[in-house]
């Protein structure tokens, strides 16, 4: 195993290595490889002996010069930090570095993984959340004084928190009196987020806004009947048009 380790050679294993690695040390670039230099948009002569913090926001430099000097001792931890290249450009990267021995000198092999598309992906999803997330807090209007609440897709407890916040001032602002909050859409809920949504119906109350709830799976009605919920005043609706019946609004 030996004779096959000291035969491999390690500056030919990194230069056709597809992620970009840098070799520094003392804040001075020692090698880098092809990968490198095509993602910097430059040449090992014009980077070798610059410093390694260049790459870096100013506000970025005086913490990653902390995070190299630990890295001598063991390898650091994956970071994720803005970057630039050799035209300036601004590239979002995870960076990871650790100790390695160079002609008998300490030294920090780092490398470099462009991670721009996952971000513009995370960001995507994002604002696709925040879209979904408005929409299920769209009241729709059906008269002067009565609006469904139609809610539609997963809920986790920062959704339902935010819905819990944003409807009581909506119902005030378009001065609801009623309101259907339709499940109809949601296919399961847990007892945290549950008692979130149908905390609701409290808040509504206290304003004065009758509340009447439809479309709840069997799944959920357990979690309200486990929560104790009391529906004797606005009892549940199979569904919308039900709950405008009741209402005497539709034969």
């Amino acid at each position: 195993m030996k004779d096959i380790i000291s035969e491999i050679n390690y500056l030919e294993v990194m230069e056709y290595s597809l992620d970009p690695l840098i070799i520094h040390t003392d804040f001075k670039i020692m090698y880098i490889n092809e990968a490198a230099e095509n993602f910097f948009g430059a040449s090992k002569n014009d980077v070798i002996g610059a410093s390694p913090l260049d790459i870096f926001k100013e506000t970025s430099k005086a913490a990653i010069k902390k995070r190299i000097h630990g890295a001598y001792g063991r390898p650091a931890e994956v970071i994720e930090e803005t970057i630039f290249k050799m035209d300036g450009t601004p590239v979002d990267v995870e960076l990871y570095c650790h100790p390695i021995v160079v002609e008998g000198k300490k030294a920090i092999q780092t490398y470099v993984k462009d991670i721009t598309d996952r971000r513009k992906a995370e960001q995507k999803q994002l604002e696709m959340r925040a879209q979904v997330n408005e929409l299920s807090a769209t009241l729709v209007p059906l008269d002067s004084e009565l609006a469904v609440l139609p809610l539609v897709g997963h809920f986790d407890e920062q959704r339902a928190e935010q819905l819990l916040q944003s409807i009581p001032e909506k119902v005030k602002n378009q001065k609801i009196s009623c309101l259907i909050i339709d499940f109809s859409g949601i296919y399961s809920i847990d007892n945290l987020v549950a008692d979130y949504l149908f905390t609701i119906n409290n808040v509504l109350s206290l304003l004065g806004v009758r509340s009447i709830m439809t479309g709840l799976r069997p799944d959920s009605a357990m979690v309200a009947a486990k929560l104790n919920l009391d529906f004797t005043a606005n009892p549940p609706m199979a569904t919308v048009k039900d709950a405008l019946s009741y209402l005497g609004l539709k034969k």
